[in-house]
């Protein structure tokens, strides 16, 4: 659980699979069509890059991540934004979906429990899921079970290559192309 020591001893560098790239977050922003009423949830919340991209948008979010330095680095990213709209939780995404009461919109960055975590979304009757997801497993577990809940939209696959220096001009990188699987009730 969240203490005030956890929030003063920052880490040294931000937790594993993240941030969220700018150009995957931009799409995901926009399917999400955030609205200043939503309450909005950031599943796997990691470096927190989604909940401060969410914050000022919505009445409120919750930022969840099961890894003790994800929840820690958020918590610490929040601290210096100043944003009172954001209750951070440390814990199992469906054990803190189940204690509330009514979520609008969803982020899930995360795929640990996915399954569980889309079947306690579709409890929650989320009018707008988004996921992102760069292994074809995870993909696959998202299609699956939001069809088992009629809760189905659409995929888009996301491919984004930057310019970088070499032999005195540029080249295209690639990074790694995310799936943006969309759904929720209607």
């Amino acid at each position: 659980m969240y203490t005030e020591h956890m929030i003063h001893c920052p880490l040294d560098k931000p937790p594993t699979g993240g941030p969220t790239k700018d150009e995957v977050l931009a799409i995901a922003m926009h399917k999400l069509d955030l609205k200043p009423a939503d309450i909005f949830a950031d599943i796997g919340c990691g470096t927190g890059k989604v909940t401060l991209t969410a914050a000022p948008l919505v009445s409120h979010v919750h930022a969840m991540d099961i890894r003790e330095e994800a929840y820690r680095w958020t918590c610490e990213e929040l601290r210096k934004s100043g944003f009172a709209n954001v209750t951070p939780h440390f814990g199992n995404a469906v054990s803190i979906l189940s204690s509330l009461d009514n979520i609008d919109k969803a982020f899930v960055g995360g795929s640990k429990n996915l399954s569980d975590i889309i079947t306690q979304l579709a409890h929650l009757t989320v009018k707008t899921i988004v996921i992102t997801a760069v292994l074809l497993e995870t993909l696959n577990i998202a299609i699956s079970t939001l069809q088992e809940y009629d809760m189905f939209h659409e995929v888009t696959l996301v491919q984004v290559s930057k310019s970088m220096p070499l032999a005195g001009g540029f080249m295209l990188k690639p990074l790694d192309p995310v799936f943006i699987i969309t759904g929720g009730c209607s």
